[in-house]
């Protein structure tokens, strides 16, 4: 064949090698039936710590995952080297159907949810009673993605040494929540992680709370021997510096009954953005009004003046003070959390 003035051959025939070779392109995936089970601990710069076999494996997202989020608490496919020695890499396959998914929005605009903890069963809020003082927005909208979750919500009060826990359990009596009240002191001694770990035990409970509370402290006491860096609060302007950059997952120390349990430490939050929440899920964790609700209106948010609710209530079948809570509680999306 001639061509632009000379013979050719297939030496001059030049392709542009393709990224994916000459192999056929597919959708069917690698099952990967050999690979081990594995936890993730904790994630850093796309870098994931696992628990596989015993041994804490470094691991990087595969590829066939695409866009698939890997969190704290997912239960994965590990393949490669699962020695765990330095410098090794290890790979995440496969992710395990979540249990239960806490989220949060950066604040009540944003529509992207970010995915703080899979597979937890119970919300640690943390609150300080003074240094600084309480958020009870804050710890609102903590309620409220916690109902959304499904996880169990647990009141940790930390510093009763410098105010009494009372006029705050009060304001959530009529939610029914547990609680435990804590001192500094008594918690560098032990007695009171001790309470603490107990309403721990058999659970992965996921610790929440805005910066100088003391969360960090708490998460100490709890795993003596995983120490965290922990931070003072500002004189000036009563806000903690943050000591925990990233979430991590930690085993309890086991009890005497054998019964262990996770805690997750997390980076302390100035906000909690509920924009991704639909009433219609938090309404759930109030079985005594959810009943009532199906004679809303469709859409309602449960403060109009058409809302069941109120009829339901009147009737006696809800206490007034767990509807007013529900309604605080759902007001908290309407709302910036400090307004």
């Amino acid at each position: 064949m001639r061509r632009y003035g000379k013979h050719t051959d297939e030496d001059d025939i030049r392709v542009r090698p393709s990224r994916h070779g000459s192999r056929p392109r597919t959708h069917t995936r690698p099952k990967h039936e050999d690979a081990a089970e594995g936890l993730v601990l904790t994630v850093d710069r796309g870098r994931m710590t696992c628990l596989v076999e015993g041994r804490t494996v470094t691991a990087m997202k595969a590829r066939e995952l695409g866009r698939k989020a890997v969190v704290v608490g997912d239960h994965v496919a590990v393949v490669g080297d699962l020695s765990g020695a330095k410098d090794t890499l290890a790979r995440i396959v496969r992710v395990e159907e979540r249990s239960s998914v806490l989220r949060r929005t950066a604040d009540d605009n944003d529509p992207y949810e970010r995915v703080i903890v899979a597979n937890a069963d119970q919300l640690a809020i943390v609150t300080a009673l003074a240094d600084p003082e309480p958020r009870p927005r804050l710890i609102d909208r903590c309620l409220v993605a916690a109902f959304d979750a499904g996880l169990e919500p647990l009141l940790v009060l930390t510093k009763s040494d410098l105010a009494p826990a009372g006029p705050l359990l009060e304001t959530y009596a009529p939610l029914g929540l547990r609680y435990v009240v804590t001192r500094r002191d008594e918690l560098d001694e032990g007695a009171d992680a001790d309470a603490v770990r107990e309403l721990m035990r058999g659970q992965v409970t996921v610790c929440v709370g805005h910066s100088g509370v003391g969360k960090t402290t708490l998460v100490n006491a709890l795993v003596p021997r995983r120490q965290r860096a922990t931070g003072d609060v500002n004189a000036v302007t009563g806000r903690g510096r943050h000591t925990t950059t990233s979430a991590l997952a930690l085993p309890l120390p086991p009890s005497t009954t054998g019964e262990d349990g996770w805690v997750i430490d997390t980076p302390g939050v100035r906000s909690f953005g509920l924009n991704h929440i639909q009433p219609s899920r938090v309404i759930q964790a109030f079985p005594d009004l959810a009943e009532g609700a199906e004679g809303c209106p469709r859409g309602c948010g449960h403060n109009e003046p058409d809302c069941a609710l109120d009829a339901w209530v009147a009737e006696g079948h809800a206490e007034p003070a767990r509807l007013h809570s529900l309604r605080r509680l759902l007001a908290t999306r309407e709302r910036r959390e400090g307004d």
